[in-house]
């Protein structure tokens, strides 16, 4: 990293789980999962935990960066709807199967949710509704 960057693309934490890694910033965290993982409500509890340590009294944003295929027990999103400070949940990928699933998805959840194509997307719309709240 450069030092002309601003402080807020530091890492301020980087977990390695079973499923995969997780990478805590300052008011978001970003998930990339091994490929044929499935993330469970268990392992899902593991990432709730994170955002509990990190966010217990803040408002924050989740990134999905799919850069791989994995499974989702859609009962996942009944327990992350139930976080009132996760302000964005915004999923990343350019594949085309990501998209249909993001539809079905976004039906369990019912919280602002949004596809992106572009990283850096993801991440404006997130650090936007985390800060317009």
């Amino acid at each position: 990293m450069s030092i002309g960057q601003s402080k807020k693309t530091v890492v301020v934490r980087e977990y390695h789980l079973d499923v995969g890694t997780i990478q805590v910033f300052e008011n978001y965290m970003v998930s990339v999962f091994e490929d044929g993982a499935t993330l469970t409500l268990e392992r899902a509890y593991q990432i709730l935990g994170i955002a509990e340590i990190h966010f217990r009294n803040k408002d924050f944003g989740y990134i999905s960066l799919r850069k791989n295929s994995y499974a989702i027990d859609p009962t996942v999103y009944t327990y992350l709807r139930s976080l009132d400070n996760l302000k964005a949940f915004a999923i990343v990928s350019v594949k085309e199967i990501d998209m249909h699933n993001f539809k079905i998805e976004k039906l369990f959840y019912k919280k602002p949710m949004k596809f992106f194509i572009q990283y850096d997307n993801a991440l404006a719309w997130v650090k936007r509704r985390v800060r317009g709240r």
